[in-house]
């Protein structure tokens, strides 16, 4: 695997110092204020503003999930009338309640001591109690008042820190869009180019390119959740042919420029006697037979989620046939928790983990799971959610833990640029690059 993370990574030779490295606040967090705001598919979400020594200190938003594994921290929705049930009152409520009086007067230069006291005070395994989206707008809100520079450097805290390789989301199906594509994301992925900018450029002609070649066939190009196309089409593997041709139509070369990533969130289409995926019902191991064949005839670096989130079998017996050629990517299967990926490693389930910090509720407990991947040996992905807001936190997070890759859906849709535009703005704080590998 170590080849390949190089393949997806580009690491800053020199940063700027020392302006670009902002020292922690001090000042104790005055007040805790949160609100209703709008997602990307409309729906209510929170937002939180977090004051320190009395003034505005960090804003933060919360994403929500389509596809959500079954383990994940639990989001608290109303379940009443309004909003159709998916009002965020009671986290609200619990926001400006009990978790604004546990939080005033703490030191905002703690984070652990910060997230802990937001742990102790749910009480649960899941934060069932006062939800995962109040918890985590809280610690994010924190987070950002704890600098007064950039935020990126801050998380960084004078480790390593890297512009990450973007995973672009530009075909979708499954949960993410109303269409008959099983497989829920078709990405590209830019990595042989000399910078960040250059590379985005890629995806982006790329994704243009994309929807000249769905016309081309007759296809509408309606777009899902997350930006990408969403056409139906008459067998998934036509998602591989078609995303493979506009790579070709924008005039980049397949595998040493730009590359393909699956997000097939299999556990969608996991149905009891086995997985429902094409007009078949297959085994795990005739879906991973599928897989190893479309990597055969693809340029395919990258399956996220191949198999259901309880199937450790199959991720295993996956693993252990293709993980020297393909990076295997667990999400529903680790839910950015500890003690599932602590699990994954000692089987051998995957080689790489997709990191959702709604998932498992705090920045803390992201980043520990951020250095067992890494001590492990796996590759780290930090990505956004189907449900969006504009808050860009997720690029800052993905340079500060050094993480490599990032997913952030289309280029295209606010919720989804401004991830890449801060990249953008990020990268101008990079004297030059080290091309690991092209």
């Amino acid at each position: 695997m170590v080849e390949l993370a190089q393949h997806l990574i580009w690491r800053c030779a020199t940063l700027r110092s020392p302006d670009t490295v902002a020292a922690p606040m001090s000042g104790a967090i005055s007040d805790l204020s949160a609100r209703t705001i709008l997602d990307s598919r409309g729906n209510p979400t929170v937002e939180v503003e977090c004051y320190v020594d009395g003034e505005l200190g960090g804003r933060a938003s919360v994403p929500s999930g389509a596809s959500t594994g079954t383990y994940e921290a639990v989001e608290l929705r109303d379940r009443e009338a309004k909003w159709a049930g998916k009002g965020v009152y009671k986290a609200i409520s619990h926001l400006n309640g009990e978790i604004r009086d546990t939080l005033v007067g703490m030191s905002i230069d703690n984070q652990e001591a910060i997230d802990t006291a937001l742990i102790e005070l749910d009480g649960t395994a899941n934060k069932s109690r006062l939800g995962a989206n109040a918890i985590l707008g809280a610690s994010m809100s924190c987070l950002r008042a704890a600098t007064d520079g950039p935020l990126w450097a801050h998380i960084a805290s004078g480790g390593p820190s890297s512009i990450p390789v973007p995973l672009m989301n530009i075909l979708n199906g499954g949960a993410h869009a109303a269409s008959n594509v099983d497989i829920q994301e078709f990405m590209v992925v830019p990595h042989g180019f000399n910078d960040f900018p250059e590379a985005l450029r890629a995806g982006v002609e790329t994704y243009h390119a994309l929807k000249l070649v769905l016309v081309d066939e007759g296809l509408l190009v309606g777009v899902g959740d997350e930006g990408g196309f969403a056409p139906n089409l008459p067998q998934n593997e036509d998602g591989l042919r078609y995303v493979l041709g506009a790579i070709e139509r924008a005039g980049y070369s397949p595998g040493k420029q730009i590359s393909i990533a699956l997000d097939v969130a299999a556990q969608e289409f996991c149905h009891g006697e086995g997985y429902h995926i094409g007009g078949k019902i297959l085994s795990g191991s005739d879906l991973g037979q599928m897989y190893s064949s479309w990597l055969d005839h693809y340029p395919i670096v990258s399956i996220e989620d191949p198999f259901g989130e309880d199937d450790w079998d199959s991720w295993m017996e996956f693993t252990a046939r293709e993980g020297e050629r393909v990076q295997i990517v667990g999400d529903d299967l680790f839910v950015t928790n500890p003690d599932r990926l602590t699990h994954g490693i000692e089987c051998k389930a995957s080689n790489a983990i997709l990191i959702k910090l709604n998932q498992i509720g705090t920045v803390t407990e992201t980043m520990e799971v951020i250095r067992l991947a890494k001590e492990a040996g796996f590759s780290t992905i930090i990505s956004h959610r189907s449900g969006e807001t504009a808050d860009n936190i997720i690029s800052d997070f993905a340079v500060g833990t050094d993480a490599g890759q990032i997913k952030s859906g289309a280029p295209a849709r606010s919720d989804r640029t401004s991830k890449y535009n801060q990249l953008l703005r990020i990268s101008e704080s990079v004297d030059s690059y080290s091309i690991l590998f092209q």
